[in-house]
């Protein structure tokens, strides 16, 4: 079953602890018993985790993907709350990279003492970091 959907029995085992795989029947010599579509199922798990989504999000997926009640709508509004967070920490990378962009600009470099060293200083002086990232927050 691991070799088939491209994990480890580990891997398996701790979806199964998690809630994300039904706990399969076992053989008399304690083997487990896969339904076929269990392969299926971990296969649309690590699709979901390569774009971002949590367990406890591909859980709730699942969940929504079992239901009789639920919709599509219900989906968009998962897959929506996860657009927004990951706008949310690409604005927030961005920002920490501009910040280092300007701390590298300012940096001259060479064999200047290291006493000189204007990043080192910005990360010792809290002061100067929170103005770079107001600077940018303006901009």
């Amino acid at each position: 079953m691991a070799k088939q959907s491209g994990v480890n029995r580990e891997t398996i085992r701790y979806y199964e602890r998690n809630g994300l795989l039904p706990t399969p029947d076992r053989t008399e010599a304690n083997y487990c018993l896969f339904a076929p579509k269990t392969v299926q199922r971990v296969r649309f798990i690590k699709r979901a985790q390569a774009v971002g989504f949590s367990l406890t999000e591909i859980k709730l997926l699942l969940d929504l993907k079992f239901s009789e009640e639920a919709t599509c709508g219900s989906v968009r509004k998962v897959v929506r709350g996860k657009i927004a967070e990951i706008d949310e920490k690409i604005a927030a990378l961005t920002a920490m990279r501009d910040v280092l962009v300007t701390l590298n600009d300012d940096c001259p470099g060479g064999e200047h003492p290291i006493s000189e060293c204007p990043i080192l200083e910005s990360f010792s002086e809290a002061q100067d970091m929170e103005r770079a990232f107001a600077a940018l927050e303006e901009e």
